[in-house]
C-alpha cells in the first residue's frame, strides 16, 4: 500500500512524508477517490468503501510509524478529520449491502453431517465431528481446520478436558470405554482469537444421540489416540496412508454446500450463502432463537463488543415472529407528568 500512495504522491507531484502541506486532508481526499473508482487500486477494480478506509489507514499508520504525525486524524486529537469521514460516509451509502453469510438451521447441518458419516473417504468422519464442534462453540475456521494463515490457532488433542461428573478423565490413559462416558467436555484455550490464555469453556451433553459436542470431542480423541498422535496434534488431523493430513476449511465449505444444494431452498438458502465461517453465526443464531441472553453468548463466542450481532439475521423467524404480539400487549402504558397541565389531565382521567 505504502508503494500505491508513493507513486500516487509523484504524479501528482505532492510529497509522500506531506512535510510539504499544511493540510493533508484535500490529497488524502483525492486518494481515496481514486482508489475507491479503481485507478489506482491493487485490482485496478472499483474499491468498497472499507478497503478505502484500509488504504487509508496503512498510509497513516506507515507515517505514524516513522514518528510523523497521521494525516487522517484532526489536530491534536485522535478523531479522523470530518471531511474524511463525510466522504467515507458517502462511499457507505452509494456501497452495496454488505454480503454476509447466512447462518445455518440445524436440519441442514445434521443433513450434511449425516451425508459424511456415509462417506468412505478417510477425512469424513472428521468433518462430520469438526462441524459438529464448530456450531456448539462457535469457532472461526482456523480454531478447527487446517490453514496457511499465520493467526490460526486450532484446538489440539491437549486443549481437550472430559469430566464424568467431578471427576476429570485422564485422556492419554483411560480407557475408550471410560472416555465414553464422559458428560462434560472443555476446550482450553492458548492463542485463538479474543481468548483469555489457559480458559477453558465447557459443555454438557445434548441429550442428542449424535448431535452433541461432549460425544463429537470424545469420538476425535478416541480416533487420534488409535493413531497414536502426540499431545500437540489438532484435532483435524487424521492419519492416512501413513502420514498426518487435515480437515481444511474447503473441505467445511463443500460439505455444507451439498447440504445446502440438497435441502436448503426449503429453509431460504442457496450454495452460495454458506462457507465455512457460518458455523459460528450458526450457533450463535441457534442460542438467540432459545432466547439465551446475549452477554452469554457473546462470551461463548468471545466477541469484545457488538461486533456478534453482524452475525445475527433478523430473517430468522423465531426472533421475530412474536414481535408484533409483545408490541400490542406491552403498549399501554402511562408517562409519568411533568407538567401542570400533564398532572391536571392525568387526575381528571
Amino acid at each position: 500500500m505504502w508503494q500505491i500512495w508513493c507513486d500516487f504522491c509523484q504524479s501528482v507531484n505532492a510529497d509522500p512524508l506531506l512535510q510539504c502541506h499544511a493540510d493533508p486532508i484535500p490529497l488524502l481526499q483525492v486518494f481515496a477517490l481514486r482508489y475507491r473508482r479503481g485507478t489506482i487500486s491493487a485490482s485496478g477494480a472499483p474499491t468498497k468503501k472499507r478497503q478505502v478506509e484500509e488504504a487509508l489507514r496503512a498510509v497513516g499508520q506507515t507515517l505514524a510509524a516513522m514518528g510523523l504525525p497521521d494525516p487522517r486524524f484532526a489536530h491534536f486529537s485522535t478523531v479522523i478529520d470530518f471531511r474524511l469521514k463525510r466522504q467515507l460516509a458517502g462511499y457507505q451509502k452509494l456501497g452495496p449491502p454488505p454480503h454476509r453469510v447466512k447462518p445455518i438451521p440445524l436440519p441442514v447441518l445434521m443433513f450434511a453431517v449425516r451425508a459424511a458419516s456415509r462417506s468412505v473417504l478417510p477425512l469424513s468422519p472428521v468433518l462430520a465431528d469438526l462441524i459438529i464442534l464448530a456450531f456448539f462453540y462457535l469457532l472461526r475456521p482456523g480454531e478447527y481446520t487446517l490453514s496457511p494463515a499465520p493467526e490460526s490457532a486450532p484446538f489440539r488433542l491437549q486443549d481437550v478436558h472430559l469430566f464424568r461428573g467431578a471427576h476429570k478423565l485422564p485422556i492419554a490413559t483411560v480407557s475408550e470405554a471410560d472416555l465414553l462416558t464422559a458428560a462434560y467436555c472443555g476446550l482450553e484455550f492458548s492463542t485463538q482469537k479474543n481468548c483469555v490464555k489457559g480458559e477453558v469453556i465447557g459443555l454438557g451433553l445434548s441429550q442428542h444421540p449424535d448431535w452433541c459436542p461432549v460425544r463429537a470431542t470424545v469420538r476425535r480423541v478416541i480416533a487420534l489416540r488409535r493413531a497414536h498422535a502426540p499431545p500437540d496434534t489438532p484435532l483435524h488431523a487424521y492419519f492416512h496412508q501413513g502420514r498426518w493430513c487435515g480437515v481444511t476449511s474447503a473441505n467445511v465449505t463443500a460439505q455444507l454446500r451439498v447440504a445446502v444444494t440438497a435441502i436448503g431452498a426449503t429453509y431460504g438458502l442457496q450454495p452460495s450463502d454458506i462457507c465455512a465461517r457460518a458455523l459460528r453465526c450458526s450457533g450463535a443464531m441457534a442460542l438467540l432463537c432459545a432466547q439465551v441472553d446475549t452477554d452469554i453468548i457473546r462470551l461463548v463466542g468471545r466477541w469484545r463488543s457488538d461486533e456478534m450481532f453482524h452475525y445475527l439475521h433478523t430473517q430468522a423467524a423465531p426472533v421475530t415472529a412474536n414481535l408484533s404480539a409483545r408490541m400490542v400487549r406491552h403498549g399501554d402504558y402511562v408517562l409519568v407528568p411533568n407538567s401542570d397541565h400533564a398532572r391536571l389531565v392525568q387526575a381528571l382521567r
